[in-house]
């Protein structure tokens, strides 16, 4: 059986201040009302039923997430005690799915990206699952031809084409400068990396046991309780603040032997910090995005406008700018400089506490 794990557990900081501790970037209503948990699930949908459809997150988080996602089996949302990265995410997600299903094909995603059309997106994940299928032993992602040479996105190193499907990966390159990144796209070897896998749960089980052997060894008493049908949130509770803090990508893909890479042939945009937005969303006559019930502008171009109420925003003579109006917070500030938010909100726990994260 194939099923699907959206790992949706950050918070968000570059989507602050709307994005707080409380209130993660997954479940802002920023797109046409929906957020980007509903559409990564809507997006999966047509291919996963929903029961074979999982979400990992913030233990905090998953009663609004049982509440933004009424069509998914509750005790499908699994909340994570703590934050311990992408790989602790990843074998906890393993370790559930080996107590209902120890044969399963398991593909992950992420819940901050819009990919449009969905007919590709479809096209690719059977392609993914059936060379994981055909591959029992490799692992699977998914890579982006690059269109430009991104310095913010890692890349993946391909080799000669591994069937009709997809592609041998020699290597994984972490987020270059812009001459390594225009070598990169130059070369047509490379690809971005979009953070998504699919794989047998043979395969990453016996990854994580090769390389993360003390996550795999503290989890694997969770897909016996699965099995039997207990609750494993007090083991999940005791064991998981203890595992190691590290990205799937440093902890698995750059160590296993067999890789493999098909192609995702889509549109894909990160939504995760608000310069984004004017991709997603539609631009009014001066190229400003605005996702507001209430904002006038004059005179001024290329800005994004955010407010999570009726409050009126009111900008003149700005271009290139962010104005983003939350319920106690706001954020005015350069687009050019919206990849300082970490750095903000790092400011503001220090001056403030964690009343404004």
């Amino acid at each position: 059986m194939r099923y699907a794990v959206i790992m949706a557990g950050g918070a968000g900081r570059r989507l602050w201040p709307l994005s707080r501790n409380n209130r993660p970037k997954q479940l802002l209503p920023l797109l046409g009302g929906k957020n980007l948990l509903q559409i990564s699930v809507e997006r999966l949908a047509g291919i996963f039923d929903n029961e074979n459809i999982f979400i990992i997150t913030n233990a905090e988080y998953a009663d609004l997430v049982v509440k933004a996602l009424p069509q998914l089996p509750p005790e499908n949302i699994i909340g994570e005690p703590e934050g311990r990265d992408t790989a602790s995410a990843v074998a906890l997600a393993a370790e559930v799915l080996a107590g209902k299903d120890e044969n399963a094909t398991m593909s992950v995603y992420t819940a901050d990206h819009v990919i449009t059309p969905q007919n590709l997106f479809v096209d690719a994940v059977g392609a993914a699952c059936e060379v994981a299928e055909k591959n029992p032993d490799a692992l699977v992602t998914f890579g982006i031809k690059p269109t430009f040479p991104h310095t913010g996105l890692g890349y993946i190193h391909c080799g000669q084409q591994a069937g009709d499907l997809a592609f041998e990966v020699l290597g994984f390159k972490e987020k270059p400068d812009h001459p390594t990144a225009r070598q990169y796209v130059e070369s047509g070897e490379y690809f971005w990396n979009s953070g998504m896998f699919v794989w047998t749960l043979g395969a990453i089980r016996s990854c994580m046991e090769k390389f993360v052997p003390e996550t795999k060894k503290k989890l694997e008493p969770i897909s016996q309780a699965v099995r039997e049908g207990k609750d494993y949130k007090g083991i999940l509770a005791e064991v998981y603040p203890t595992l190691e803090k590290i990205s799937i990508d440093y902890a698995v893909m750059e160590k296993a032997e067999k890789v493999m890479m098909v192609e995702l042939k889509c549109q894909w945009l990160d939504v995760g910090y608000w310069p984004a937005l004017e991709n997603v969303t539609k631009l009014d006559e001066a190229d400003n995005a605005i996702v507001a019930e209430n904002a006038v502008v004059l005179d001024g171009n290329r800005n994004v406008i955010v407010s999570s109420d009726d409050h009126l925003l009111a900008v003149v003579g700005m271009d290139d700018c962010i104005v983003v109006h939350s319920d106690d917070a706001t954020l005015v500030c350069n687009k050019a400089d919206s990849q300082r938010l970490k750095e903000l909100v790092a400011e503001l726990q220090n001056k403030y506490g964690e009343k404004y994260s």
